[in-house]
């Protein structure tokens, strides 16, 4: 079953699971799927959170607890994610330690709600990594324009991040120069640069979803056919800026200091429309030195069915610029589409702690002592 997934990994793809909940820790499930399916790391948000403790799984204890404390429901949140993160961290940890701190990482996200606040984004960062307090946590920062220089101040003070929402190509260089701009940051204040790791998160299916609803409703026959190319074409791109910057004179300069690359990272990989192959997302964007963030169910296809046949992205650069621009020449605006999608991630996210918030306060009140 897990060949595919270790021809995945083979070809220098990570694989790390998007999801992680109390059950799946406690039973035993994250191990074993670090013993049999590759997986080397998980990432966590909002809307993950918000499933895995609205499901009730092994959570009340600790909500009773919280209760009876008369804690706020943020700190009751704050007190629950950080438990799993680092619990999920010292599981992960042997891994960890093998890679020298490239995988075994778990990833927590600052509050959806500071997205455009870039000192209070600074501010949470450094509060997640204290309460977590294992050296294998990566702290996410979504890459809105108030999150860059955020992402760049969290860096400098050798905080591990893992930057995430990334649509676009000009927004991906620019989160890339903001790691290295913290690097340097890092650099001058003396810190080790060989002890701080960072990912970039690209969002790749929400771009076909949002994009072939548009060329569906053109209707033409060259719409059709670039119909679930622009995801693919848009990430491979980003690859191709990842190489440009990362082989740059300004990074050779803090790779000599010891730094490390950061790795782009494929997320939102679970295929959404049921016409498309349901591991196109993995198979077709095969590279070195990258990250697949899957949810379980495209883990389980890729372990089954999955058609890892080496790099799908190097070679790809010419034709993936003509697909986009092909797409632009349709009257869609890239530049609408990738805003469009940055600001309903930020509001999904916030939403989804939004309803966390309702629902633990809920249940704070229901477990609370009696007077």
């Amino acid at each position: 079953m897990t060949d595919a997934l270790k021809r995945l990994s083979d070809e220098g793809v990570a694989i790390w699971l998007d999801d992680l909940s109390r059950k799946r820790i406690t039973s035993g499930n994250l191990a074993e799927l670090i013993d049999q399916s590759h997986v080397v790391g998980v990432t966590t948000n909002p809307s993950i959170f918000q499933k895995a403790i609205s499901s009730g799984d092994g959570y009340e204890p600790q909500l009773r607890d919280l209760a009876a404390r008369e804690v706020t429901v943020e700190e009751a949140i704050r007190m629950i994610t950080t438990a799993d993160v680092r619990d999920a961290a010292d599981i992960l940890r042997p891994v960890f330690d093998a890679t020298d701190g490239r995988d075994g990482r778990v990833s927590i996200e600052v509050d959806p709600r500071l997205a455009h606040n870039t000192l209070a984004t600074v501010a949470e960062a450094k509060q997640l990594a204290w309460l977590v307090d294992r050296p294998n946590t990566l702290i996410k920062i979504p890459a809105t324009k108030a999150g860059l220089p955020a992402i760049a101040e969290t860096i400098g003070l050798g905080i591990s991040v893992n930057v995430t929402l990334i649509f676009s190509l000009e927004r991906y260089r620019a989160v890339m120069d903001a790691y290295l701009t913290g690097l340097e940051k890092a650099k001058a204040a003396g810190l080790d640069l060989s002890k701080i790791h960072s990912v970039a998160s690209f969002f790749v299916s929400r771009v076909d979803t949002e994009i072939d609803k548009r060329l569906d409703a053109l209707g033409t026959e060259e719409a059709e056919e670039l119909r679930g190319k622009a995801a693919l074409a848009n990430a491979r791109l980003a690859y191709q800026a990842y190489e440009e910057v990362f082989s740059s004179d300004r990074w050779a300069e803090l790779e000599k200091a010891g730094a490390n690359r950061q790795r782009p990272l494929w997320a939102s990989t679970g295929v959404k429309d049921p016409a498309y192959k349901d591991t196109l997302y993995v198979d077709d964007l095969v590279a070195p030195n990258t990250v697949n963030t899957m949810p379980e169910a495209t883990l389980q296809a890729t372990a089954d069915h999955g058609a890892i046949t080496g790099d799908t992205v190097r070679g790809t650069y010419e034709q993936a610029k003509a697909e986009l621009d092909a797409v632009a020449r349709l009257g869609i605006s890239y530049d609408e589409v990738v805003q469009l999608l940055e600001d309903e991630g930020v509001d999904k996210f916030e939403q989804a702690w939004n309803d966390l918030l309702k629902s633990t306060e809920a249940e704070l009140k229901r477990l609370a002592p009696e007077a």
